[in-house]
């Protein structure tokens, strides 16, 4: 599982030309899910979200997590994060799971992104052609990977 954190003032997701949801400071986290994927990457990846220091603390050091700042955050599925493009021009997607293993990992990666934060998490629509827009706060932008854990 492949996930990019953004951290952001703002971020919002449309569809069909009508805002579908949108947050306020905290994480926009794009998801991207491969057929080996499973409940560990889920467990991994989204406790170090939650706990992970890139806000501000008072002394203008990142040493608050999205829990301590009470953030929001918004998951986007992303299955371009599994592009292959070492042949040619055009990316390959095959490492990509298909709809009937990611969409439940991408909808259990919600919920206990959820449990842990405390609320709901606000999200897209597994896909869905959506814009998305954001403020990114730094910038500051996290690549991860649950097969990289060291």
């Amino acid at each position: 599982m492949r996930i990019i954190i953004q951290r952001v003032r703002e971020a919002s997701v449309t569809i069909d030309e009508k805002l579908h949801s949108s947050v306020g400071q905290g994480m926009m986290i794009l998801v991207g899910i491969e057929e080996a994927d499973g409940d560990e990457d889920i467990v991994f990846l989204t406790k170090k979200v939650v706990n992970m220091r890139i806000f501000d603390d008072e002394n203008g050091v990142m040493n608050r997590s999205v829990l301590d700042i009470h953030g929001e955050i918004l998951v986007v599925s992303q299955f371009t994060l599994h592009a292959s493009t070492k042949k040619g021009n055009r990316p390959s997607y095959i490492k990509a799971a298909k709809p009937d293993i990611s969409v439940p990992l991408y909808e259990k990666f919600c919920s206990e992104l959820s449990l842990l934060l405390k609320k709901p998490v606000k999200t897209g629509v597994f896909g869905a052609d959506m814009q998305c827009a954001l403020i990114n706060d730094g910038p500051v932008t996290i690549f991860m990977d649950s097969k990289n854990k060291e």
